[in-house]
């Protein structure tokens, strides 16, 4: 497919990167070369994330016909591709709450549990996960109830704490996140296939590792939990403090024989857009797949390399196309109990504090969406930014101070016609985010 003329349509063209870098991270085009033969005995699928429905099928479609296949694979409400045609289907999908779990995750951790027991040394468990695997498979520890686990979420995910963080508590506070799953599957052969979501790739970190080993600590939770003034029961606050509900660690015989692999990553989608901008003549910059930090942050540090490229053609000369990912963070801002609480996410934040620092700059495109088609909690993927943003917020009545101030990136660009609309994807290397700059 020929790119659009970023000259002539700036919004085509980054729609045009975007879709390059999804189509890097779908699955079937990334399983292949990383599923193992059959075994002897039974091959057992299990799996969680945002990914797990387009995961599944690509195994399906892969995995020799005549070899036993069966299994049980957990995603998002509405994230399961359509079914291709003749494509029998062999593994169970079922859907579950994201970002914050519900009974459906619960129910489905139950049935993943149950599906691993009695293997043998000659069966073999392949786990695929992707991001949002954290909350879809949950099976709260011992003193916590469904409900605690929901409200520590919730706690969790209004902090600021990145993804690191939140897993180290969330693989605490689980029976079956942090490599317990795979203590479960023995004496089984395990084979992880995983999407990576999360800054460096860690696979311990990517749906809080259900099936890799854990180096954080019971204490380590604990300092996170008081950094964020986030409380817990008090009897899973003194088993933390006990160190009873401590992780499988690495160099546990657990894991042995154990492989993990990784099919799809942020940088590789990064390098995806950056090979489509290139083809349509353009310079190419990738500044990191591992940003961290708050949204708005982010997004008034992009602006400031943005502006001098504009001005000065320092550091990059334009045209070009600036690309970024990672994972930044929003802190939830409190808000008079007048006013309602905003809407948006990670990408819908960084293009508001984006537009604030662009001031209107002349010659600046931008798109910031999640790569797996839904920014927070809304339908929508991310937001657009360009040269009139402000001016048309402005004649709308609309300061964009104030939508910063309760986190309502949703309600700003929703009028402006400026939301990204994609629906899911069915993968997820988290944020991306593109410049153009002419």
């Amino acid at each position: 497919m020929n790119a659009p003329d970023p000259r002539l349509q700036p919004r085509e063209f980054l729609m045009h990167l975007y879709q390059a870098a999804v189509r890097r991270a779908l699955p079937l085009h990334n399983t292949a070369a990383f599923l193992p033969q059959p075994p002897k005995g039974r091959t057992v699928v299990i799996g969680a994330g945002k990914a797990g429905g387009a995961m599944a099928q690509a195994v399906e479609a892969l995995w020799p016909a005549d070899a036993p296949l069966s299994g049980l694979v957990v995603t998002r409400y509405h994230h399961t591709p359509p079914r291709p045609a003749g494509l029998a289907q062999r593994i169970e999908v079922v859907e579950a709450s994201h970002p914050v779990p519900d009974a459906a995750g619960l129910a489905a951790s139950q049935r993943i549990l149950q599906l691993v027991q009695g293997l043998t040394a000659d069966d073999l468990v392949l786990c695929l996960i992707s991001g949002g695997g954290s909350a879809l498979l949950t099976l709260p520890a011992e003193g916590l109830t469904l409900q605690d686990k929901q409200g520590i979420n919730k706690a969790l995910l209004a902090s600021g704490a990145n993804i690191g963080e939140m897993n180290c508590v969330r693989k605490h506070l689980s029976r079956i996140k942090g490599g317990r799953l795979a203590a479960a599957c023995a004496p089984a052969q395990v084979v992880t296939l995983t999407i990576s979501d999360v800054p460096g790739d860690d696979p311990s970190v990517i749906a809080s590792g259900p099936t890799v080993p854990d180096a954080t600590t019971c204490a380590d939770a604990l300092s996170i939990l008081k950094r964020y003034r986030i409380e817990v029961p008090a009897p899973v606050q003194a088993a933390l403090e006990q160190g009873a509900l401590e992780t499988p660690k690495p160099g546990s015989p657990i894991f042995q024989g154990h492989q993990v692999n990784m099919i799809a990553t942020p940088l590789q989608s990064l390098e995806a857009a950056a090979a489509a901008a290139r083809a349509a003549g353009l310079n190419a910059y990738i500044l990191s797949d591992e940003m961290e930090g708050e949204s708005r942050e982010v997004g008034k540090v992009h602006a400031a390399l943005a502006r001098g490229v504009a001005q000065r053609g320092q550091p990059f000369a334009r045209p070009c196309v600036i690309l970024s990912g990672g994972e930044t963070t929003v802190t939830v801002r409190p808000v008079p109990a007048s006013e309602q609480r905003g809407k948006g996410g990670r990408a819908g934040e960084f293009c508001l504090g984006l537009a604030l620092a662009l001031q209107g700059q002349p010659g600046v495109w931008a798109l910031a969406a999640d790569t797996d088609g839904i920014d927070g909690m809304e339908e929508n993927a991310g937001a657009w930014v360009e040269p009139g943003t402000l001016a048309r917020a402005q004649a709308q009545g609309m300061k964009v101070e104030r939508y910063l101030d309760r986190n309502d990136a949703y309600g700003f660009f929703q009028p402006l016609g400026d939301l990204v609309v994609t629906g899911p994807t069915h993968t997820n290397v988290n944020d991306f985010r593109a410049l153009l700059i002419l």
